[in-house]
């Protein structure tokens, strides 16, 4: 890897005169930005890693309409679709800043999504985390990208004395619609304790289909495993009976045979 920016991609001007800025070029003096907490950017640095910027993506997406059938559990697949790519393109702008660092990484990444009064159906999909880059040989995925970890930085630094090496930030989306009670149903169980089996067959095939995405991500990375694993639930103002389930976590490498780490010492607090 050498430290030439890669090719600038649909990243705006305003970003690459930013990052231009960061690497010292055109008269100025270079300057890291890092959203990580003190303890984080040391424990990164301990690592053998280097913060050399906060790096961004976002992607403002128009989500769709479509129309389930009220009585009948199933996915809605152009809303988990849309869901997914517009996460996709906010990464992948996020990776490309991080490129034109020339970073090896980023770490703490966070997805987040933001929606604004002037749009009803748009919603701003943003990546946003700390490009680094490693002082010893350089690490990269497979398909020659930085890496991305939504681990802390602690996390991060464990995970490498441990013997292993995030991946890439992995993930899987499935917008669900659970079928309405009817009538007949409702009544037959007024009063009484006993489990609602359609709400909790919709409820398990929608977060077993996120998961299956996340895992198949982490198989095309050549991961051996996920850590820091989490499925969100929100349904995103489409209505109480539709639901997103998005399973998010990083896919990990080893990097030699033997994980082992010092044994945890401990530490007495002087705080009253």
């Amino acid at each position: 890897m050498t430290d030439q920016p890669v090719a600038p991609g649909d990243l705006p001007e305003d970003a690459l005169r930013r990052l231009r800025e960061m690497r010292g070029e055109g008269g100025h003096a270079a300057l890291f930005t890092s959203d990580l907490s003190v303890n984080e950017f040391l424990l990164v640095k301990e690592a053998g890693y280097d913060p050399v910027g906060l790096v961004v993506g976002s992607s403002i997406y128009h989500i769709g309409i479509q129309v389930a059938n009220y009585k009948q559990n199933q996915e809605l697949q152009v809303l988990s679709q849309a869901m997914y790519q517009a996460r996709e393109l906010a990464m992948s702008r996020m990776e490309e800043e991080a490129s034109a660092l020339a970073a090896d990484g980023v770490v703490g990444v966070r997805l987040v999504i933001n929606r604004y009064e002037w749009g009803e159906h748009l919603a701003e999909f943003m990546a946003i985390g700390t490009a680094v880059k490693g002082r010893g040989q350089p690490f990269r995925t497979a398909a020659g990208k930085p890496f991305t970890s939504d681990l802390s930085g602690q996390d991060f630094w464990t995970l490498l004395q441990a013997g292993y090496m995030p991946l890439g930030l992995v993930m899987g989306s499935c917008v669900y619609h659970v079928a309405h009670q009817g009538i007949g149903q409702f009544l037959r169980q007024v009063g009484q304790n006993q489990e609602m089996p359609n709400y909790t067959q919709a409820l398990y095939d929608a977060r077993e289909l996120a998961m299956e995405r996340m895992q198949t991500e982490a198989n095309q990375l050549k991961a051996e495993g996920i850590v820091g694993a989490q499925i969100h639930e929100d349904n995103h103002g489409w209505g109480s009976h539709v639901i997103e389930f998005f399973a998010v976590g990083t896919a990990v490498r080893g990097t030699r045979a033997e994980h082992q780490i010092e044994r945890p010492q401990m530490v007495l607090s002087l705080d009253q």
